[in-house]
């Protein structure tokens, strides 16, 4: 079967505009080409370089989608051993908790030594059921994934209220409340920026961004620029590396990370210094790999990974 993101609340972002190359900020820094960066001092808590700045990272399901429908347990099993501490979900046709329910699910978790932090679903459906149940075992976060490019700034208001509702929701149940970026909040409409609408007009007591950075280069923007100036409202983050020269007009061009071009050891430093909490990998395309595989390579890649 093919699980489209278009099925799942039309997940895929819309296509960035414009043919333009990366730009310089969004490059891989010298010392992360020359695997200087994995000698540099960590700030991890082993003090051991070889461990990385990120002690606990995770990965959005979305990357393993078609694996996961196949055999969820089997494939969470091979994560955990790929060094994996934190699962991201998705709603899809065999729900946030993979065909079990939210309990059991934990239970599992607890057994491989992993937790679900978060998890992509359908808020317009069920949502206080949803955020109960998440609240139940322990997951911090639930997560709009996907909105689509609106034609006017007007259009966007009565969404952005929905976020507010959203964060009202999740905060009566102790959990908190995100909306996940495509390209398209970075795209002009009216003279505005549908991003920067929205962190202006959500009330950050109750509503947080997850920042995918793969987007926001895609958009022609700059991560770090957000992280400054909008300190503490991502606090989660996806981490996928974009093909070098691919122009962003080409919006399916992720690849494993460190082959990329997103520098990813300086846009992370920053992150981490401006309360980023979550660090979650994901990938859409396997180029001469397959998702398991790649998944592998992307988390020996984030436990080396060494802020610059």
């Amino acid at each position: 079967m093919n699980h489209s993101r278009r099925k799942f609340f039309q997940y895929a972002g819309a296509a960035a505009a414009g043919a333009l190359i990366l730009p310089n900020w969004a490059c891989t820094s010298d010392a992360s080409k020359t695997g200087e960066a994995n000698n540099m001092e960590t700030s991890d808590t082993t003090g051991t370089p070889s461990a990385g700045s990120i002690p606990q990272y995770g990965i959005q399901l979305w990357s393993v989608r078609d694996d996961m429908y196949k055999d969820p347990k089997g494939v969470l099993k091979q994560l955990a051993a790929a060094g994996y501490k934190h699962i991201e979900s998705f709603e899809g046709d065999m729900g946030i908790y993979w065909g079990m329910t939210n309990t059991a699910f934990k239970s599992y978790m607890d057994e491989l030594g992993m937790t679900l932090v978060s998890s992509h679903c359908d808020t317009k459906k069920d949502f206080e059921k949803k955020a109960a149940e998440a609240a139940a075992i322990g997951v911090n976060y639930l997560i709009t994934p996907h909105i689509g490019a609106q034609k006017s700034i007007e259009a966007w208001k009565p969404i952005v209220e929905s976020f507010n509702i959203n964060g009202e929701i999740c905060k009566r149940a102790g959990i908190r409340y995100a909306y996940h970026n495509h390209a398209y909040s970075f795209q002009p409409v009216d003279g505005q920026l549908p991003q920067d609408y929205m962190l202006a007009n959500t009330d950050a007591d109750i509503v947080d961004f997850e920042m995918d950075i793969y987007w926001v280069v895609t958009g022609g923007k700059d991560p770090v620029e957000y992280l400054r100036n909008y300190p503490n409202r991502f606090r989660l983050c996806h981490v996928k590396d974009r093909i070098k020269g691919v122009p962003t007009t080409e919006e399916n061009a992720s690849c494993d990370l460190g082959t990329g071009g997103i520098d990813y050891p300086s846009i992370l430093n920053m992150a981490n210094e401006y309360g980023m909490k979550y660090y979650i990998v994901e990938q859409e395309r396997w180029d001469n790999s397959t998702p398991l595989k790649s998944a592998e390579a992307d988390a020996a890649y984030m436990k080396k990974l060494v802020f610059s």
